[in-house]
């Protein structure tokens, strides 16, 4: 009897060294602890949803972590009262510009080109010209009305929602104002020593 109760015990001893030894071998589970639970893949073949999908939608409303638009001025481009926001509420910083400057030139240049002015290289092989960023009437645009072109898309030019990030978004605007400044600065603009060094 002490002989049996002897070797159970070690027998215990020894299977509770066995967990947590790296090993090739499949563990050993006496006790399951939730390691094995019935569970679906993505995108497998379901029998208890009626239309067969083991992926489901999520509940209308939901709102991914991280991701709550509460302030619809830098989610949206809007006020209030839904109108597109005059000034970005993001702070410019030359961080910001360089972002904007290598996004505007992933996403908007093939189109715009990188000057802005809307002779992008698709415009070469035959598609229509988009309007230039330095035209008057574009030069009057809000920024949230960039915002809303760029998150929705406007005429033939497709929605970047899902493309481009909302900061994204916010530094590629700041850059085409830069890029806007650049093609119609004044003399005035140049600080006076600095005006020396123009061509």
């Amino acid at each position: 009897m002490k002989r049996a109760l002897f070797i159970s015990l070690c027998s215990a001893a020894l299977l509770s060294c066995v967990r947590g030894v790296p090993s090739d071998k499949p563990p050993i589970h006496v006790i399951q602890d939730m390691h094995k639970q019935p569970r679906y893949n993505p995108q497998s073949e379901s029998n208890f949803f009626a239309d067969g999908a083991t992926m489901r939608e999520p509940v209308p409303g939901t709102v991914p972590q991280g991701w709550l638009p509460a302030d619809s001025i830098y989610y949206f481009g809007k006020d209030s009262q839904g109108n597109p926001v005059a000034v970005s509420p993001v702070l410019v910083t030359p961080k910001l510009l360089s972002r904007g400057k290598e996004r505007f030139n992933i996403y908007c240049s093939p189109c715009h080109s990188r000057l802005g002015d809307g002779q992008g290289i698709v415009v070469k092989h035959g598609l229509n010209p988009p309007p230039s960023f330095h035209s008057d009437r574009i030069r009057q645009f809000p920024d949230g009305e960039f915002f809303d072109v760029i998150t929705n898309g406007v005429h033939t030019m497709p929605s970047y929602g899902d493309q481009v990030r909302v900061e994204d978004r916010w530094a590629i605007i700041s850059y085409i104002r830069a890029l806007q400044l650049s093609q119609n600065a004044h003399l005035e603009d140049v600080p006076p020593e600095m005006r020396g060094n123009l061509k």
